[in-house]
């Protein structure tokens, strides 16, 4: 993968399936190899209805743990 994709939902796919694959270990590591800051990721995502949960190292709907 060149690029992370802009769509929301498409966006969330590819991070998930990056860090579930552990091609990346941490957020951090896979947004600064795609010269992305990780705030700035997960602002991005949480305004779009996704937040991102550490103990399970991926995106979620937000309100999915509740």
């Amino acid at each position: 993968m060149d690029y992370l994709p802009n769509d929301p939902m498409m966006l969330v796919s590819s991070v998930n399936m990056l860090l579930r694959d552990d091609e990346f270990d941490t957020l951090e590591s896979l947004c600064y190899y795609f010269d992305k800051e990780p705030e700035q990721l997960k602002t991005y995502l949480l305004d779009n209805g996704y937040e991102y949960s550490e103990e399970q190292r991926q995106f979620r709907p937000v309100g999915y743990d509740a």
